[in-house]
């Protein structure tokens, strides 16, 4: 049984992930209402946040998953890339509990635990092609097998889940904005305004979200005091704009890299209108999603990452640091 940790940004996760990586338990507290007042996650509020929540959510994951500590065969932790302050605290907690019981330390690149999170739920032929797309990340890999990844294309500006979260506050919606707008759109027009779609005519695979920021700023500032149907509208059509600049270069970086299998994971994986698009236009190429609640941040996939290390015997020691910029490509999964 493998005790899994995530404290990245401004949840406080722990999950049990069994050798088989299957998922037995996992319990999530969020703290999304402590930042909603302030419109986004502070860094110094949610590391108090996790100091508070760290054993309780531990021990609660235990009782749930009917689980002693002396049952627990090693201990998986994120140790980046995300907020210096939230990642000490998950880490510290980690190697704590290892020293005391005296059982490996495993850290996990928090980006390939979103990428992997599908394998708690479903077998997954490799090689594939993998997009990530949350709040602060929007990249393309290929995805050789778990532990090799090469970057294809990534955002040149903000990622897409902060497009979303940005456009939310110019529509004066709630936090979390990408909630927000996937709850709003389906009421509106996503035809009514055209936004631009960042580097749709560059050869690469890159995005770039700061140009649609830019124009739903100057759309609203125009439009004066807006009424709800303006508001949906709105926000269908800046939906529309971001699925259409991600499901593009993803299909054409498939395409030109030959890979029939796509995983879509991260917490804008979980907008409703993604998954459609990706289903209508995928034209034969299989399309992964984790389910939701695997899409935003939680420490069942880290589970999942630390059951595959432990496999192959690529664990850390004590002495094992947090790395708050840490690019995916050069994740090893170094040898016991």
């Amino acid at each position: 049984m493998i005790l899994a940790l995530e404290t990245s940004c401004d949840e406080t996760a722990a999950a049990l992930v069994n050798r088989r990586n299957r998922l037995v338990a996992s319990v999530v507290g969020s703290q999304a209402a402590v930042h909603a007042p302030y419109g986004g996650v502070v860094p110094e509020i949610a590391g108090r946040e996790h100091v508070a929540a760290m054993y309780p959510v531990v021990r609660r994951v235990l009782e749930e998953g009917g689980t002693k500590e002396s049952d627990l065969e090693a201990i998986a932790v994120t140790s980046g890339p995300g907020l210096v302050g939230s990642l000490l605290v998950g880490l510290s907690f980690a190697r704590g509990l290892a020293y005391r019981l005296g059982i490996p330390l495993i850290g996990v690149h928090h980006i390939e635990a979103h990428l992997l999170a599908v394998l708690l739920e479903r077998d997954v032929r490799f090689p594939l092609l993998g997009l990530v797309v949350s709040g602060g990340h929007t990249h393309l890999y290929g995805i050789d097998r778990p532990g090799s990844y090469r970057l294809l294309g990534r955002t040149r500006d903000d990622a897409a889940g902060e497009a979303f979260d940005k456009a939310a506050v110019l529509l004066n919606l709630p936090y979390p904005g990408g909630v927000s707008i996937d709850k709003v759109s389906p009421l509106g027009d996503p035809r009514r305004y055209e936004f631009p779609r960042g580097l749709q005519r560059d050869p690469g695979y890159d995005f770039s979200f700061s140009g649609l920021k830019t124009a739903v700023r100057q759309q609203v500032e125009s439009m004066g005091r807006l009424n709800d149907d303006q508001v949906a509208d709105l926000a269908a059509s800046v939906q529309e704009a971001i699925v259409d600049s991600l499901v593009t270069k993803t299909l054409r970086a498939a395409a030109e890299h030959g890979y029939d299998r796509i995983v879509v994971a991260g917490g804008v994986a979980a907008n409703r209108r993604l998954r459609r698009s990706f289903e209508e236009r995928a034209a034969g190429r299989e399309v992964i999603f984790p389910s939701f609640d695997l899409c935003t941040d939680n420490a069942a996939m880290i589970g999942a990452v630390g059951a595959l290390r432990l496999a192959e015997g690529a664990v850390d020691d004590l002495r094992l640091q947090v790395r708050t910029h840490w690019p995916l490509e050069q994740v090893r999964w170094p040898a016991a």
